[in-house]
């Protein structure tokens, strides 16, 4: 049985895979129409649970999550805030999101930056969304 994020987090180990969700891509398909992208570069693709994980570190059990939030800093990042079992705070202290879109030059691993530094701002509605636990680079 999978453990729940915060202990599959703590059971990772150390190594050069990320763990987390993926995206349902046919759902992906209908949120990039719900939530338009600000930036030509579209990600959408994952929540980062924990990186630098060992290739056989556990997968999350959660299945299901919310988005709760958007962040943009005006320059090229925007992001999803995610909300998974009840929290949307990462067991390192960061957020849960999804990338979105991002100008061309800047890297998907700017959002952490970007909600540290500016927050976000939280969607009246949740929106619904599955998540795959999966491993990935």
């Amino acid at each position: 049985m999978a453990p729940p994020a915060r202990e599959a987090a703590a059971q990772a180990g150390t190594g050069d895979i990320v763990i987390g969700w993926k995206l349902d891509r046919d759902q992906r398909k209908e949120l990039l129409l719900q939530f338009p992208p600000t930036y030509p570069n579209v990600v959408a693709d994952h929540v980062t649970l924990r990186s630098r994980s060992a290739r056989n570190a556990p997968l999350p059990d959660e299945t299901h999550g919310e988005i709760v939030g958007r962040t943009d800093d005006c320059r090229g990042v925007e992001a999803l805030v995610v909300r998974i079992d009840g929290t949307t705070d990462r067991h390192d202290g960061s957020t849960y999101h999804i990338t979105w879109s991002l100008e061309e030059g800047r890297r998907a691993k700017e959002s952490n930056d970007v909600l540290r530094e500016r927050g976000w701002e939280a969607f009246e509605l949740p929106m619904p969304v599955r998540l795959l636990p999966a491993r990935f680079r």
